[in-house]
């Protein structure tokens, strides 16, 4: 057959060796209909999965208004005809984007270019456009439904990308492209674990850091225009301590006083032969205030060569011998950016591959990874058994449970999944072990899931059986979900490692969180009150739950709820109202005078018993208390009020807390200090 198609190609004219099979595919997009195909996208779609020849998408000159995806394809060039004749434009907000809670979970296709799972990408004679801001005359006041009170500001300076790549899509190749945006982020190729992106002979313009990549980046001879005061380029490089951004031969310029660049957490830049503009600020690259303090392998910004127009600043002065290695500029190439990883340049000396390390473990940390089920958050239980990370699985445990990974039983009670991801960012943070930071980060994403649109939490995600369903407050489950997101939101301690493309979904998840608590809480005869351990997710009414959990008032999740709602800043007249309340209501509902005490009692079946004593200056509280007349009730399994804890069955009446001291703290010294922040010279509520 071989033989056959060599004589074909010899009465053909072509090329001997040159078969069919091996040819190259090439698709032309044109948007005057005369290509293969009109619109990016449908050539794209148009594609296998895998190729093992590069394939390319030629675009001829013309505007394409499209957003354009690429997901799951490798070895693909999107080649335009001419740099400045193809335009690629689309006008997307980022903050608009996330109004869609379902549609729109996370950052894919928030882009007018996306990228994931695909490897080996090339673009070249591009112009990409997010033209939001060009188009947008000022700030928009929009209909959201996932804002709390169901409208949002977005800014005409707010993140836009134009390039925005996920995780998976790796070595990427970029020349001649012009990426363009009046936000921040226009240029996001964002995998902090294996990123490897190089870029050549660009042009980026946009807002706060509007060059950002993450993991290793190089870039050269490019052009960088910034249109804020805060910093033009960005980098994390948290993944990997080798993981650097390099700018070699670049200009910049921009508006008066703009600063050359910022980072959040890890990060390394090199800048070699680069200029500045004479109104660039007097501001060398800088920690953001929001990072997480000082970063573990310490502040690292080197420069060579770099002058400014107008004077040089200090700050920018040959500084390489300072960095691991002292590289000499010569040394610092694409090959070296990369480290072995990727020898983007064929026609230099090729650097071997890094040797693989060994990753520090820690033994719960492991555990957690075998319990963790595919939809992202823990059990609580397997087969009746509680979760324990304290003792070596087996091998056949470990087998069993990871086989197990599909059953419905995630659940964020008794403190499941949150004390997971807790833990995981923890030991993320001491071992450099990122497998757990991305379980942790997999946990998030689950609560983001299992949050219902008007804000509430179930109990269970997915299984919604029982009362699963309602939204749960009973044992903190709720509050200790939106304590979660509020820390990411707010770079918190070991939250700083999270993949901040998390952090827009959180803040909209805390800020409906806030709005259900609001409507969640109790009105009884036109004035607030507390909440209930659970409420009904669409009548948002209290609720019944097992069969001694009556719809009735919590005097302890009650407390939980205010102590997160006093760690809103700024908060709310309507908010500080429901603090305000709750806490009167608490006072009123004291049981002064009067302690809770264990004893040993062998007439019971337990062989022991718990009793309401007197007790002159001791306060209690009931967990329950009835929704109209505020009066404690004490509920047995077979679901009938009583008015005294002596009148339930000893099982009960001993093995759950039916009365406590939860709101001491809170009443004698969180709530005192939070007024005196907050509600000094208010107007009386």
């Amino acid at each position: 057959m071989k033989q056959f198609w060599k004589l074909l190609c010899l009465i053909l004219g072509l090329t001997a060796g040159v078969f069919p099979a091996a040819q190259a595919q090439r698709i032309i997009v044109a948007a005057d209909g005369s290509g293969t195909f009109r619109t990016v996208q449908e050539a794209v779609n148009s594609l296998p999965a895998q190729a093992a020849q590069p394939r390319t998408i030629f675009i001829k000159n013309g505007t394409y208004h499209e957003k354009v995806s690429i997901d799951g394809k490798n070895n693909l060039i999107l080649k335009g005809e001419s740099e400045k004749g193809v335009v690629l434009t689309n006008a997307q907000a980022r903050d608009a984007w996330y109004c869609d809670p379902q549609s729109h979970a996370n950052d894919w296709g928030v882009a007018t270019l996306n990228m994931r799972n695909s490897p080996d990408v090339t673009l070249e004679n591009l112009t990409v456009i997010n033209s939001y801001g060009f188009d947008t005359k000022g700030d928009a006041f929009i209909d959201c439904p996932t804002a709390s009170g169901g409208k949002k500001s977005i800014s005409k300076t707010g993140h836009q990308m134009a390039l925005r790549t996920m995780a998976g899509a790796i070595r990427l190749i970029v020349r001649h492209c012009t990426f363009r945006a009046l936000g921040g982020d226009t240029v996001s190729p964002w995998d902090v674990e294996a990123g490897l992106y190089y870029f050549v002979d660009c042009t980026m313009e946009g807002g706060v850091d509007f060059y950002c990549p993450r993991g290793w980046a190089y870039a050269e001879n490019c052009r960088f225009i910034c249109h804020n005061m805060e910093a033009a380029i960005w980098h994390d490089g948290s993944g990997n301590k080798d993981e650097k951004t390099v700018l070699k031969n670049c200009t910049f310029e921009g508006d008066d006083n703009f600063k050359l660049g910022r980072y959040h957490r890890e990060s390394q830049f090199y800048l070699v032969d680069c200029k500045f503009p004479k109104n660039m600020a007097d501001a060398d690259i800088y920690q953001a205030k929001s990072g997480p303090g000082t970063p573990l392998w310490g502040r690292r910004v080197y420069y060579y060569n770099c002058h400014r127009k107008g004077g040089d600043y200090a700050w920018h002065k040959n500084n390489l011998e300072k960095a691991i290695g002292a590289p000499s500029p010569k040394q610092i190439t694409a090959n070296w950016t990369f480290g072995g990883r990727w020898n983007v340049n064929k026609k230099a000396v090729a650097l071997a591959a890094p040797a693989p390390t060994a990753l520090a473990k820690d033994s719960a940390a492991e555990r957690m990874l075998v319990f963790q089920r595919s939809v992202g958050g823990w059990p609580k239980a397997v087969n009746g058994t509680k979760v324990s990370y304290e003792h070596p699985l087996t091998a056949a445990e470990k087998a069993s449970t990871r086989k197990d990974a599909d059953h419905a039983d995630a659940t964020i009670d008794n403190n499941a999944t949150t004390r997971e991801i807790r833990y995981l960012l923890a030991a993320a943070q001491r071992t450099g072990n990122m497998a757990y930071r991305n379980a942790a980060e997999n946990g998030i994403r689950y609560l983001l899931k299992m949050q219902y649109p008007n804000g509430g939490f179930p109990q269970y995600y997915p299984d919604h059986s029982l009362y699963r369903h309602q939204i749960t407050y009973n044992d903190d489950a709720m509050i200790r979900a939106l304590s979660i997101l509020r820390d990411l939101v707010e770079h918190k301690g070991d939250f700083t490692l999270v993949d901040q493309a998390l952090v827009p979904q959180a803040k909209l998840a805390v800020e409906r969180g806030v709005d259900c608590i609001l409507k969640t809480q109790y009105v009884q005869n036109g004035k607030l009150t507390a909440w209930c351990a659970q409420h009904d997710e669409n009548t948002l009414q209290p609720a019944k739950a097992r069969a001694f959990e009556l719809a009735s008032l919590s005097g302890d999740e009650t407390v939980g709820i205010v102590q997160f709602l006093m760690g809103v800043d700024n908060p709310s007249p309507e908010l500080r109202k429901a603090v305000v309340s709750a806490v009167t209501w608490l006072n009123e509902v004291r049981m002064p005078n009067q302690a809770v005490k264990d004893i040993k009692d062998a007439a019971q079946p337990t062989g022991r018993d718990r009793v309401i004593v007197s007790e002159p200056g001791s306060t209690i509280w009931a967990r329950f208390y009835d929704l109209e007349s505020n009066k404690p009730i004490y509920v047995g399994r077979n679901s009938e009020k009583k008015n005294t804890l002596a009148e339930i069955e000893n099982e009960r009446r001993a093995g759950y807390l039916y009365v406590g001291t939860w709101p001491e703290k809170l009443l004698t010294k969180d709530y005192p200090a939070w007024q005196q922040k907050w509600e000094k010279g208010s107007s009386k509520l």
